[in-house]
């Protein structure tokens, strides 16, 4: 009898985990629900299409997601909707009804249910936020057919495996302006993303309107800063789309601006503070013991906390290694008198201090993990930036913060700035495989990708932002089983058209950048480069932080190369499968007209070759077409000489270096097909 349960279990867990395959290649969904069932179901888009809000309560967040959903599902159908507006308590196409209305916090329940039948379509959620979340579900289930538009038949019980899951825009180092902003949140909430967090300020510039010091937005900003109105706007804006707002204030380093300002508040007597034109760490930081910085500390806070209604206030902390602290005397007896052994002791004081004012104004201060000291309160609120397990250095990891009680988000794996993989960044799950207790499951509250803004302007911020981040929010949200990347690929490539309707310009103003590299010329030759090459990863640009400054031109080649670069994907792919197979006659059509359209991509770029900024380019292009006519001939059976095949080996060791501030991501797939047709195709 037990042989038989278990054969049976075995069974059914095989038929699930095929039809949960195969309708992951059926349904375009991202994220992943955490369960759906498909169906045969067809609902048909035509002018009858109506939506009813169903219950006694009135939310304004379902009544603006009901319209856009319609205007988005007009524009994509093509289908003229009669009515137009959403209905209340009517029978209906759409039937939308929810049980409370979300105050927006941590605890909010954002699970929903989904039926699409071939008559009706019905979702029910326990809050609004539910229902805004279903109702971007429900726009993934259109497809069509040689009739038309339809949604596709599906039951799905859904809510997120984690209730923190952000993304973190830096407008310190690069000012964005609201409209970015907007079209960001937009996005955000059409893959369920939930926490907008806002990096106000840095060393490049202080970015918030204050009526209370406003020599912070007057001496520190170059006049790029948000006024008061236009952050209240902001914040109504993302609330409407279930979005929570968390400002950060980063001090006490990162602190130029501010002392630019008020350079009474700082550690070093003398120091000419000025707004940092470079990236990077610098020294300048607030005195931790004058107690004016304190009072200037809590009337700022006070100002700032009143235009975000989050209980959350992020304080940054990062990065001080309070060099201009050890270099006054007078920090130095504070130290002793106070029995602070070192810097960090210090900061935890410094931090303390915050956190009572924070406290005060009903708010949970959070902190990048240097925060994280023995004797700092688990009230706060610890962002992993540094690594999701033990054993880093001062315990800075989301792991050991969940273990010693605090709440805590993670980042490290999900800084998109870095401008690694989309595979890198979805093979990275917040918990990973260790084991932790209920409780301490519950203080891992999720995660945030970052968007540091050094290297990244309103023009090409998108194009760092998407669609990556689309893949993370679905570790983000989906349970954790759901990571195959291939998958997860097929998937996305439907999401990264979709994300334009939203305003998104990351495939668009690549083009604008090309246009503006080759003088409006035609562009063809660079794009097919774009193609194929990736900006330098993990800091590589810009290395020193002193190559670019804040002025300095974004709308180079490597602005409009991104990472996934998409003709090597499928060319790096194929060559993997050549390699495995090792035999000759498999060389596909994908390798093939990849190298024929590379081979002649050189004598394209040659008209356009002496605008300035195309020019520098040429080694690039002439060396991959090379090394791409001489892999021909191996291929249409045209044996190379020696001198040939080592020309090849030259070729290829110019093109593996960086270059004008990219790699070519091909590289390695060139250098194994030398490899192989060195073994497969004899020397003439």
């Amino acid at each position: 009898m037990k042989k038989l349960i278990l054969y049976i279990l075995f069974v059914s867990f095989g038929q699930l985990s095929f039809s949960q395959n195969d309708l992951t290649k059926e349904y375009n969904l991202m994220p992943w629900p955490e369960h759906i069932e498909g169906n045969d179901a067809i609902f048909r888009i035509d002018t009858s299409m109506t939506i009813s809000i169903n219950g006694h309560l009135d939310s304004k967040r379902v009544d603006n997601a009901a319209v856009n959903f319609l205007r988005r599902l007009s524009n994509r159908t093509g289908v003229f909707i009669d009515r137009g507006f959403p209905l209340k308590n009517q029978e209906a196409s759409i039937e939308v009804s929810y049980d409370s209305i979300s105050n927006l916090t941590v605890n909010d329940d954002e699970s929903y249910t989904l039926k699409v039948q071939n008559d009706k379509i019905i979702i029910k959620a326990v809050t609004d936020v539910g229902a805004l979340r279903a109702l971007q579900t429900l726009l993934q289930l259109v497809s069509y057919d040689e009739i038309g538009y339809y949604f596709k038949g599906a039951d799905i019980d859904d809510s997120p495996r984690f209730v923190w899951r952000g993304l973190m825009i830096d407008v310190a180092r690069h000012f964005h302006p609201i409209e970015v902003l907007k079209r960001n949140l937009d996005a955000m909430a059409s893959v369920k993303l939930n926490v907008f967090h806002w990096h106000l300020t840095d060393d490049q510039g202080f970015r918030v309107e204050s009526k209370v010091y406003p020599k912070l937005h007057e001496l520190a900003s170059d006049g790029l800063y948000y006024t008061q109105d236009q952050i209240k706007d902001l914040v109504t804006y993302a609330s409407n789309l279930g979005i929570r707002v968390i400002p950060e204030i980063d001090v006490p380093g990162h602190a130029s601006a501010i002392l630019t300002a008020y350079p009474e508040l700082g550690s070093k007597e003398g120091y000419e503070y000025s707004i940092e034109r470079h990236a990077g760490i610098f020294d300048p930081t607030l005195d931790p013991t004058n107690e004016e910085t304190y009072v200037f500390l809590e009337n700022l806070f006070t100002e700032v906390a009143a235009l975000f209604p989050d209980r959350y206030f992020h304080i940054g902390g990062d990065e001080n290694a309070g060099k201009h602290w050890n270099e006054n005397e007078k920090i130095t007896q504070f130290k002793k008198e106070h029995n602070l052994k070192n810097n960090h002791e210090l900061q935890t004081y410094f931090n303390i201090r915050l956190e009572k004012t924070l406290n005060k104004l009903d708010k949970y201060l959070m902190g990048w993990d240097e925060i994280m000291t023995p004797n700092m309160p688990t009230t706060a609120v610890i962002h992993s930036w540094r690594g999701e397990n033990e054993g880093l250095p001062k315990g800075g990891s989301l792991i050991s913060a969940a273990k010693k009680g605090y709440q805590a988000v993670l980042s490290n794996g999900y800084y998109i700035d870095r401008m690694l993989s989309v595979e890198h960044h979805y093979s990275v799950d917040p918990i990973g495989n260790v084991k932790l207790t209920e409780d301490e499951l519950k203080r891992v509250l999720g995660g945030e990708a970052t968007m540091w803004s050094e290297l990244v302007t309103p023009l090409t911020i998108d194009s760092r932002i998407w669609p990556r981040t689309a893949a993370i929010a679905e570790r983000f949200w989906s349970p954790k089983n759901v990571n195959d990347i291939d998958n997860m690929l097929h998937r996305l490539k439907d999401v990264n058209h979709k994300l334009e309707e939203l305003g998104i310009a990351h495939i668009k103003n690549r083009a604008v950048i090309l246009r503006n590299i080759s003088n409006h010329q035609n562009n063809s030759a660079l794009e097919t480069l774009t193609n194929l090459c990736e900006p330098l990863k993990v800091y590589s640009r810009n290395k020193g932080g002193i190559e670019y400054k804040s002025f300095s031109p974004f709308t180079l080649f490597a602005d409009a190369c991104v990472v996934d670069a998409i003709d090597a994907v499928p060319f790096n792919k194929a060559v993997s499968l050549l390699k495995a197979k090792n035999n000759k006659e498999d060389v596909s059509a994908v390798i093939y007209n990849s190298l024929k359209k590379w081979s002649t991509n050189y004598d394209i770029l040659l008209p356009i070759i002496d605008a300035p900024n195309v020019k520098p380019l040429e080694p690039l292009s002439k060396n991959l077409s090379k090394i791409s006519k001489l892999l021909l001939k191996i291929f249409d059976d045209e044996k190379l000489s020696q001198a040939e095949y080592n020309e090849l080996n030259t070729t290829i060791d110019i093109l593996n270096k960086p270059y004008l501030d990219v790699e070519l991501a091909v590289i390695e797939s060139l250098q194994e097909l030398i490899k192989f047709c060195e073994t497969n195709y004899p020397i003439k």
